[in-house]
């Protein structure tokens, strides 16, 4: 039941925010809720015997997900330089060095990076940015209530609780749901089969992301990444599938849109 409630009402606020938020709104929005999933991921690397440097870390998450403008790959590798240089002129012992800037620099681009890419698939049309959002919410759905009466697991060692009927239902259904929603709302959707591709590799991206963010849990010996939502778990929990889904879709809508500038 609290995972009903707080989906009730986490998604009107969403959906506000998505269709009617200026756009710096929807920028800070996503930049907060990805400093929230980074504090997580922190924790959990320092439950694995890490020492991430939080600061860097959060300053950095946040730049990248609002700076406008921005050579990504240049900032990245700018700051994965510099973290290195404060790491080894801060780490005691030294032997720490290589650990705090690899799980700092990890975070910032596991999580940073895919809330970028939500800006820019938000600047592309708000009906984007939603897509990812209804593939991950009905997948995590049909997964869930199809689970309960799964018999062969997917993942045992990684998530024993996940099963190949929930797997097969969450593309199942989500695949022509997003579609749909693809052809029916955003004037410029590919044709219904392209769309219907898109929302079925989406999908894949969201439940590897599920998979990889439980993998660590499992590591740390955890059952959630944190509290902060009810019947959900943490933050982290709740964006494990976008982090994967949202590059998976951004690359698809880039590449066709590629393709069709290449036929004019």
């Amino acid at each position: 039941m609290k995972r009903v409630l707080t989906a009730l009402l986490l998604i009107p606020v969403v959906l506000l925010v998505t269709y009617q938020a200026p756009s710096l709104i929807v920028w800070l929005v996503l930049a907060a809720v990805s400093l929230l999933a980074l504090r997580e991921f922190f924790s959990l690397a320092e439950k694995l015997g890490l020492l991430p440097y939080r600061a860097a870390g959060y300053g950095a998450c946040a730049l990248l997900v609002l700076l406008p403008g921005a050579n990504e790959s240049a900032w990245i590798i700018g700051f994965a330089l510099a973290l290195l240089s404060l790491a080894l002129w801060r780490a005691q012992p030294l032997e720490a060095a290589f650990g705090a800037a690899a799980s700092t620099l990890l975070g910032v681009v596991y999580i940073g990076g895919p809330f970028l890419l939500a800006r820019e698939l938000h600047e592309l049309s708000p009906h984007w940015l939603f897509f990812v959002l209804l593939i991950n919410w009905v997948g995590d759905s049909a997964a869930y209530y199809a689970g309960q009466f799964g018999r062969h697991k997917l993942a045992r060692r990684v998530s024993p609780n996940k099963t190949w009927e929930g797997t097969i239902a969450s593309l199942c259904v989500s695949a022509p749901v997003g579609a749909a929603f693809l052809v029916y709302f955003e004037p410029q959707a590919p044709p219904l089969a392209i769309s219907l591709g898109i929302a079925a590799v989406t999908n894949i991206a969201a439940q590897l992301g599920d998979l990889s963010e439980s993998s660590l849990k499992r590591g740390a010996q955890i059952k959630d990444s944190g509290q902060l939502l009810p019947g959900h778990g943490g933050m982290l929990d709740r964006v494990d599938g976008m982090l994967f889904s949202l590059p998976a879709c951004y690359f698809l809508v880039v590449w066709l849109a590629w393709l069709k500038a290449l036929q004019h």
